[in-house]
């Protein structure tokens, strides 16, 4: 049986990730901590640990609260910066949609923060509505 609508398993989890433009994996924390980058900056990370799935995302800080507070799967960024990350578990009432749009925004704000010249060959590139989903 297919998991829960909104859960995601680690696989999918990570597909998802990889298909973002530019998304480079790497693994500077070991082989049991999946980084995800774009343009050699962490835009999430992705773990599995006792069968359940675990991503950290950048988030706005007003939103990042706003999201603990209506996800019980949505708690403050471990081993991050609890301001602007926030971890996800990928399972349970937390929609899918939910997921993949917390995870095009911590790409985009991260690509957001990228150095104008680096920011201007990704949307080249890319395209810029592929870069900010």
């Amino acid at each position: 049986m297919p998991p829960y609508n909104g859960a995601m398993t680690y696989e999918q989890a990570r597909q998802y990730l990889m298909d973002l433009p530019d998304a480079l994996l790497d693994y500077p924390f070991g082989a049991e901590v999946a980084v995800f980058k774009v343009r050699n900056k962490i835009f999430a990370t992705l773990t599995e640990t006792n069968g359940k799935v675990f991503s950290n995302l950048k988030c706005d800080p007003e939103e990042a609260i706003m999201l603990r507070d209506l996800f019980d799967e949505v708690m403050p960024g471990y081993h991050m910066n609890k301001k602007h990350w926030n971890t996800l578990e990928l399972a349970g009432n937390l929609p899918r949609i939910e997921i993949q749009r917390m995870m095009e925004n911590s790409y985009t704000l991260v690509v957001k923060n990228l150095p104008k010249k680096a920011r201007q060959s990704l949307e080249i590139e890319y395209g810029a509505d592929n870069i900010y989903r």
